[in-house]
């Protein structure tokens, strides 16, 4: 009896994998939207610390992260990962740096529109 190879009719094709990013959004509120949320924003006019220190545990950190230098520029900036905001760390340090108590409540508004 003659050996029979097994015969190949189809060429092996490549493997792809595909990755596929989520889509990128705004953030719900502007940064001068205080008025969304009046009891965000008397806390961020009057006791910015404390609102600072929420944000922080509601984001699983420690409520001292406010207290280091920049630490809420890389907050704002994990938030936005985590939410997938567009943006920059550059924006993040914009509004941060020159509007601090309005991004601080809009990082709270955020936090409370999605949970």
């Amino acid at each position: 009896m003659a050996f029979q190879p097994n015969v190949v009719n189809t060429q092996p094709a490549t493997a792809s994998h595909y990755t596929v990013s989520p889509q990128l959004t705004d953030w719900s509120t502007g940064p001068c939207d205080c008025c969304d949320d009046c009891g965000i924003c008397l806390c961020g006019a009057f006791v910015p610390c404390v609102l600072a220190c929420r944000v922080a545990q509601d984001s699983g950190e420690n409520c001292c992260l406010p207290c280091l230098p920049g630490a809420l520029i890389a907050l704002r900036t994990s938030m936005r990962n985590k939410y997938n905001i567009s943006g920059s760390v550059c924006d993040d340090w914009v509004i941060m740096a020159c509007l601090g108590p309005c991004g601080l409540c809009q990082m709270a508004r955020e936090q409370n529109m999605r949970g």
